[in-house]
């Protein structure tokens, strides 16, 4: 097993679990079992966030160091499409835990992982969102 896949297989067990849980304690303790399971998985992202963030930075360094002009996007086409696909294969068991609380859950999870695409569209394309250079029109005269 790669690295990738152990995570997966570990995720998959715990998500196993949290599921057997709530089958064995009932639908009042669903509310705290996928607050457990969502902290779980908020701490993986933060975990893989961070060792990327260090390791872009540490590429960076390593390029100002060596006295190149400035440190250049490292972002791959690669690296954007893999992002996109982990992000649709997250969808899918984080849609089925919103689903729990009906479509205001749906709605919250889908709001996330659509927040999430567009802070990573802003970062890899910095104009995205942007209006332009164009000044405010000052209406007040």
């Amino acid at each position: 097993m790669t690295g990738m896949d152990a995570r997966d297989a570990e995720l998959k067990k715990e998500l196993d679990a949290t599921l057997h849980a709530r089958r064995e304690l009932g639908d009042e303790y669903e509310s705290a079992l996928v607050d457990s399971f969502l902290e779980k998985v908020d701490q993986r992202i933060d975990g893989a966030v961070d060792r990327r963030v260090r390791r872009q930075l540490a590429e960076q360094q390593m390029v100002v160091a060596r006295g190149a002009r400035s440190p250049q996007a490292t972002d791959s086409w690669g690296e954007r499409f893999g992002f996109g696909i982990v992000s649709l294969v997250l969808a899918i068991p984080l849609s089925a835990i919103g689903a729990t609380a009906h479509l205001p859950g749906l709605l919250i999870t889908w709001m996330g992982i659509v927040g999430v695409n567009v802070v990573q569209a802003m970062r890899v394309f910095p104009s995205f969102g942007r209006r332009g250079d164009k000044p405010e029109p000052d209406w007040e005269g």
